[in-house]
């Protein structure tokens, strides 16, 4: 596999959720379950994925998944993501630099900061657990 690349992703690319089957198609494998260093904060692009951004301080460690990834398979994933998502390298908890899919400040601006659930399941659960409460029902 050494035409592998390990990628890292934090949203709809993840297990089950909506944009999975784009890894999937090009071959791609699950590698492991990761977090990534104390240095990013997560937006939420109008609760349809997420958006990355390394931060100079005030960041968190985000849950990520590792995938390995053709490498010929790279540009097909990243066209086929939402705007003003990019490709860039990740460091993780453990000091490992991987590619990871980030977002671009501006598609950050005026979109609600997701960064205290530390990672886009925590807070989809959270939105579920908030549809499915008693309170939301009235």
């Amino acid at each position: 596999m050494t035409d592998t690349l390990k990628l890292a992703v934090n949203g709809t690319l993840m297990h089950g959720l909506e944009l999975n089957g784009n890894l999937l198609a090009v071959g791609a494998i699950f590698g492991r379950e990761a977090t990534t260093e104390p240095a990013y904060r997560l937006w939420s692009i109008d609760d349809r994925y997420p958006a990355m951004i390394r931060v100079s301080s005030g960041g968190v460690a985000i849950a990520v998944e590792i995938w390995l990834v053709p490498a010929a398979g790279l540009a097909a994933i990243l066209m086929q993501e939402p705007p003003g998502l990019s490709i860039g390298k990740v460091r993780l908890a453990d000091g490992e630099i991987v590619l990871g899919v980030l977002g671009e400040p501006i598609a950050c601006e005026n979109k609600q900061e997701i960064t205290q659930w530390g990672g886009w399941r925590a807070y989809i659960e959270s939105l579920e657990a908030k549809q499915s409460s008693p309170l939301a029902q009235t």
